[in-house]
């Protein structure tokens, strides 16, 4: 035949393929420093905040962080995310603890009330769902070369589109990297306005680093994978 249209068909679908993956649809291109490097070159980094229980603070109490914590928010001169994840409390590492003291265990009463209570949680762990964990955390935000507030009002359209402009020039890689260098302490001035305005109401604030950041990610697109792994 002078033209094979099912070997033609073969390219067009892997041309499709490798535009499409899941490498070239994420907008992540690297992660180093504490910092998130996205493809379009501007900059991200994750605090994590241990949240407070407010209901073991009295009425007064309550007001004062609620008013320091609005006072915070509109002193802010950039924009943050803030980021509210659910997930079930992994009981795996504490599970291995308990079974190493239980064998260390010679009085039979305490042995049996401990097994007991071995089962009981085991029994939760294995539901997967019954204890729910709230886990927040804040995205700060460093845009180069465009105001913050042009960049957010961007609409999802274009967002996508850059997000799909994926294969990157030698140049394109040279320019992220200044950029990358140009932004970092930018960035990381930020954080510490974060940093110091939360510790101040009572938010106790940590800035993630790469290894923190790339399992938090990991955790996101592969939860499934990330919990068999975290228990090896």
């Amino acid at each position: 035949m002078l033209f094979d249209l099912g070997e033609q068909n073969k390219v067009q679908k892997g041309k499709t393929e490798n535009l499409f993956n899941t490498e070239t649809m994420m907008q992540v291109s690297e992660i180093k420093d504490n910092t998130i490097l996205l493809k379009d070159s501007w900059l991200r980094a994750i605090l994590r905040v241990e949240g407070l229980n407010l209901d073991l603070k009295n009425y007064d109490e309550v007001s004062v962080i609620l008013e320091q914590y609005k006072r915070f928010l509109n002193g802010l001169s950039f924009p943050i995310q803030i980021v509210i994840r659910n997930d079930y409390l992994d009981l795996s590492e504490y599970l291995q603890y308990l079974a190493s003291n239980l064998k260390e265990l010679t009085n039979p009463t305490l042995k049996q009330q401990g097994q007991k209570y071995f089962d009981f949680l085991e029994n939760i762990d294995a539901k997967q769902g019954m204890i729910f964990t709230k886990s927040f955390y804040i995205v700060v935000p460093y845009y180069l070369g465009e105001d913050d507030r042009s960049e957010i009002r961007k609409g999802w359209f274009s967002k996508l589109l850059g997000a799909l402009n994926a294969k990157d020039s030698t140049e394109q890689i040279v320019m992220r990297y200044r950029s990358f260098l140009k932004g970092k302490n930018s960035l990381k001035s930020r954080c510490n306005v974060l940093i110091d305005g939360l510790n101040w109401i009572g938010l106790h604030t940590k800035v993630l680093s790469t290894a923190e950041i790339i399992s938090l990610l990991f955790s996101f697109y592969n939860p499934l994978l990330h919990k068999s792994q975290s228990r090896i």
